[in-house]
């Protein structure tokens, strides 16, 4: 029997609160682009690694490595955090562990010099643990915030809010501290705290403001063995839940080419396409833009189109652009050719970047709003932890390949990869049948 709808109004959260979740994407960004992303990645494979040991290869193995570490590490810790949060309602309490983590692990990253890639990999590994542990955490609110219909838009709005902070903290950096050089290298280490410093203050909003909804349950056990019952428990209840399973299949693929374009792209851009510092910066706005504007406007269609149109729909355009960044050396002298022009291959790669951003911005919003929409509220911790691990498997799984494979043919042939863990995931998701998945989380 439904609820009143005066009853079902007071289940969901208001403005503010909605606010202060999204806050935490706001927050975040700047650990992903500044430390994964744009900085911090540039700098170790290049300075930290690359100058040191005269291997460029060799530098995005370990990077890649890294990255590869940190996520099978959520594998095997989210779904178990996502039983207890779910069982003891603390899915606040766990997200402050993580983000406390983050920005203590973070700052620390200052100490990292050339030369010092064991502490650089150790703290990349344990701040990127925390950091994509705290990604399912804020992300199994989700389900609480608002009615089915308007999660679409109240996941692209939190997507979009997270560019724009990135754009903040990012940009500060880029004109602040200045370029990834060795030559620069006394300012641009302060990359670490100033993240670190972000992160810290931009998400006081959320557990200011957020709530915690769950109703705890008697602990009759010690948490690891409550984790181990509930787990398992959710492993068997899947299959009533076929679609969100066969989703999370589909995400496993299409994360995977995501993880590497977030990984990788500005890497892609210094070693590939050779461009400047002012050109990297200029691609840096121009993804956070799109990113955002995808999110928001991916997020309102999916309200009309439907979930799982619109998830295809975002990895039609990541097919799209992983070729045009794969042939933008050919698109650029081609165009000089037709129009008699004398473009740099930068500077395609700029145009390439705004179809990028509107993919990472979308799929990453859609894929999110998907599972919250397949989710029981009472499950959205656990099913958000699976959530959690097919996202981060996807980042180990995707990270790996993309390192091996580019040592073995350049990091340039590797990125079509992407592409076909895309069109994988496309083929994958024709199975799903959306308005079966949100029955069976309605009716659970």
């Amino acid at each position: 029997m439904l609820p009143a709808e005066s009853e079902r109004a007071t289940r969901y959260a208001s403005r503010r609160e909605i606010f202060g979740w999204a806050m935490f994407d706001f927050a975040n960004q700047a650990y992903t682009l500044l430390i994964i992303t744009v900085v911090f990645g540039e700098l170790f494979t290049t300075v930290i690694v690359g100058e040191h040991s005269g291997s460029y290869r060799l530098a995005n193995f370990l990077w890649s490595l890294a990255l590869a570490i940190s996520y099978l590490l959520v594998v095997v810790t989210a779904p178990l955090c996502g039983a207890v949060m779910d069982h003891c309602a603390a899915k606040k309490r766990f997200l402050f562990l993580s983000y406390a983590a983050t920005v203590a692990s973070t700052a620390l990253l200052y100490f990292v010099a050339p030369g010092y890639v064991v502490l650089g990999l150790a703290l990349i590994i344990v701040s990127n643990y925390a950091y994509s542990m705290g990604e399912s955490f804020i992300a199994a609110f989700l389900p609480e915030l608002g009615p089915p219909a308007a999660l679409g838009k109240i996941s692209g709005f939190g997507w979009a809010l997270g560019y724009i902070g990135g754009l903040f903290a990012a940009g500060f950096t880029l004109l602040v501290l200045g370029d990834t050089t060795a030559e620069n290298f006394a300012r641009i280490r302060f990359v670490g705290p100033f993240a670190a410093a972000f992160f810290l203050v931009a998400a006081i909003p959320t557990f200011a403001w957020l709530k915690e909804r769950g109703t705890p349950r008697p602990a009759s056990a010690s948490y690891r063995r409550i984790a181990r019952q509930r787990v398992l428990a959710t492993f068997r209840d899947l299959r009533h839940f076929k679609d969100l399973s066969v989703f999370l299949v589909s995400l496993l693929f299409s994360m995977a080419g995501v993880y590497i374009i977030i990984a990788f792209a500005f890497i892609y851009g210094a070693q590939v396409i050779g461009w400047e510092a002012g050109v990297r910066n200029i691609m840096f706005i121009i993804v956070q833009i799109t990113a955002a504007a995808g999110a928001v406007g991916f997020g309102a269609l999916q309200d009309r189109l439907g979930g799982k149109l619109t998830y295809q729909l975002t990895l039609v355009l990541w097919v799209a652009a992983i070729i045009a960044i794969w042939a933008t050396p050919t698109l650029t002298d081609w165009i000089n050719a037709r129009f008699a022009w004398d473009w740099q291959a930068q500077y395609v790669f700029l145009v390439v970047g705004c179809l990028a951003g509107a993919s990472l911005g979308s799929s990453q919003s859609a894929s999110r709003t998907l599972v919250g929409l397949f989710s029981p509220r009472d499950k959205a911790a656990e099913f958000f932890g699976f959530w959690g691990l097919a996202n981060k498997l996807a980042g180990v799984l995707g990270i790996v390949l993309l390192g091996g494979l580019q040592v073995l043919v350049g990091l340039k042939a590797s990125i079509l990869l992407c592409a076909a863990l895309f069109i994988v995931a496309m083929l994958i998701c024709t199975r799903v049948n959306e308005a079966r998945g949100r029955a069976a989380a309605q009716q659970w």
